[in-house]
């Protein structure tokens, strides 16, 4: 086996002693799970010079190879990045095991207790893109949840992410954990992707994270239960009773902070009552980031490339924005519902009304209301890291911490009853 291409036989044995491990780790208390969290971040840390030698080998092939500059954006890591994950896992190791938290519980008139509670999934897959930062979220919270974790990173992150699975399996290894709660799934092809989907009854739960392409191929050849994460088509509106220097200020941060990542804005609207005081104003201070505007005839007129159906349902992940001038509030959530795909949307406004009507109308994962979009986040959430952001309606939505990664089980306890 290179690690190019993995047989079906090779995925199914990591997912085999994925299996194992997790029985094991179901078992486990949080004191001896946040013990191997803290073990993994100061490991992480001490092995920075070496997960950056693996990265630089990733970035100088992703260079050859034509990524873009959004994707070795995602793909690049640095001693503050690197820095950064560690701590996300002492994060996560503060926070609350999910583990047997009660979420129901009553008697019954025959005196059966009967409680729900939380259980670990089992053997949770995580199938991603370019970013080397999932790796290491991922493997946290699948292990302070209890799940096994199988990572199939992009092949473009190949080296970056075997030398961050070994220094996190070592480390859960040293602190009393099986070693393989964190394995890095075999191959860098289609083929080895495609193992994993069909590993039913060894594979519990995959989460795929990336492009649409990616999620659209795991969804529809998956015969194991999937999460589905979604693109970030992400709307910010300014509203008649907005104040225009919030409203600049929230564009420009949801636009240009990290225009790489699925919670930055696409998108932004105009209501016409301000749009004289602020689309020129807005115009000059995104040209001044950088930022190419694709608008429509009122944006066109300040120095805005024409703008198409492709530029309203386009996820840039770049220095571009769509943006046009709408009638009213409901030309706003018309436009929103044609064309979100349903991640984030902002409202920028000082009417409570208009908010409250917003919030209620659009069907997204997450609406802030006067805050920028870069807040769909687990981090910002409180959740210490996220595993992804779920676009759709089922089990999780919105950011995805350590309660979307259980299930439930119900425990009842009797004295003898009989039906």
């Amino acid at each position: 086996m290179s690690e190019h291409s993995a047989s079906e036989a090779d995925v199914r044995a990591v997912a085999a002693r994925a299996r194992e491990a997790a029985a094991d780790l179901a078992l486990q208390s949080r004191a001896r799970k946040d013990a191997a969290l803290h073990a993994m971040a100061e490991t992480l840390v001490g092995a920075t010079d070496e997960v950056l030698a693996a990265n630089a080998r990733d970035l100088a092939a992703g260079r050859a190879a034509g990524l873009s500059d959004a994707l070795l954006d995602r793909l690049a890591l640095d001693p503050d990045r690197v820095a950064a994950m560690a701590q996300g896992l002492r994060d996560v190791a503060a926070l609350p095991d999910p583990v047997g938290e009660v979420l129901r519980g009553y008697t019954q008139p025959n005196g059966l207790q009967i409680r729900q509670i939380r259980v670990p999934f089992g053997v949770v897959a995580m199938i991603y893109e370019a970013r080397p930062n999932v790796t290491v979220d991922a493997a946290g919270l699948a292990l302070k949840s209890g799940n096994a974790a199988l990572l199939r990173g992009s092949g473009t992150a190949y080296h970056s992410n075997r030398a961050l699975v070994d220094v996190l399996a070592g480390a859960a290894a040293s602190a009393g954990l099986p070693r393989d709660a964190v394995q890095l799934v075999p191959g860098t092809d289609r083929a080895s992707v495609g193992h994993l989907l069909r590993a039913r009854g060894l594979v519990d739960l995959i989460i795929p994270r990336g492009g649409a392409g990616l999620i659209g191929y795991v969804v529809e050849n998956a015969t194991v239960p999937v999460i589905e994460t979604g693109v970030g088509n992400v709307h910010v509106y300014v509203d008649a009773a907005a104040d225009l220097d919030v409203a600049e200020r929230i564009v420009l941060n949801a636009k240009t902070s990290r225009p790489s990542v699925c919670n930055a804005a696409e998108t932004l609207l105009v209501h016409r009552a301000v749009a004289d005081a602020f689309v020129a104003r807005i115009a000059k201070a995104l040209a001044a980031a950088g930022v190419t505007v694709h608008g429509d005839a009122a944006f066109i007129a300040e120095g805005a490339v024409p703008a198409t159906d492709d530029d309203w349902a386009a996820e840039y992940l770049s220095l571009d924005m769509a943006a046009a001038v709408v009638d009213d509030l409901d030309a706003a959530l018309a436009h929103i519902r044609r064309w979100s795909s349903g991640h984030t949307e902002a409202i920028v406004t000082r009417d409570l009304q208009a908010a409250q009507r917003f919030v209620a109308a659009v069907d997204s994962a997450a609406v802030m209301v006067n805050a920028s979009t870069r807040f769909t986040d687990g981090g910002e959430f409180g959740f210490g890291a996220e595993i992804g952001i779920s676009t759709q309606k089922l089990h999780a939505r919105g950011p995805m911490g350590l309660a979307e990664l259980t299930s439930t089980k119900w425990v009842v306890t009797g004295d003898g009853q009989v039906r």
